[in-house]
């Protein structure tokens, strides 16, 4: 009997090693400055982002929500940093998206977030992996238009000169009103 116990509780840790459990940080906050102090403290700690979302919550309001993970056999803690650019002006936006790839930021996810002075605004989440910093820089190209039928044609313009596609969203900005806004990046290996 002893014997057969000691087999299942063998079996069980096993099979337990075979998945490695995961811990995960739900931040949420009205502020973008401090999304980014609280994703890059998680960051330090080995967890690593997974996704983002804007929107109405219960009891904060207009929120920005990121969930970030890590599997508790990592040991990779400090490996990642980020940076979130938001704002309501794409010509603004593209030039952070430039100056954050030519640092070697990865895009990771975008939203719309409603911002504490009223307009709504496009929040970008970006990733530098310090391991391959200097290794690899990003190409942004951000698409804004109110016809997705000039977002189609702008859209296989921008893979013709050799763009991937990362992500979109409907926001109303600032100057354009309502906008389909795509951005693409380019990668480049130093």
């Amino acid at each position: 009997m002893i014997k057969a116990i000691a087999c299942v509780l063998l079996f069980a840790t096993s099979t337990l090693a075979a998945y490695d459990l995961h811990d995960y940080r739900v931040l949420a906050t009205n502020k973008t400055s401090t999304m980014e102090k609280e994703m890059n403290e998680a960051a330090a700690a080995g967890f690593r982002f997974e996704a983002a979302m804007g929107g109405q919550t219960a009891f904060g309001g207009d929120e920005v929500l990121a969930i970030m993970s890590k599997e508790r056999s990592a040991t990779n803690t400090g490996r990642y940093s980020y940076k979130l650019l938001a704002t309501s002006k794409t010509s603004t936006m593209q030039k952070e998206l430039q100056q954050t790839g030519n640092e070697g930021f990865e895009y990771k996810d975008q939203s719309v977030f409603k911002s504490t002075f009223g307009g709504d605004e496009v929040v970008v989440i970006l990733e530098l992996d310090k391991e391959n910093r200097g290794k690899t820089r990003y190409e942004y190209k951000l698409l804004a238009t109110q016809k997705t039928s000039t977002m189609q044609k702008e859209l296989q313009e921008a893979g013709n000169e050799g763009f991937s596609f990362v992500g979109v969203t409907v926001s109303k900005t600032a100057f354009g009103g309502k906008e389909v806004v795509s951005i693409l990046r380019k990668e480049i290996r130093q």
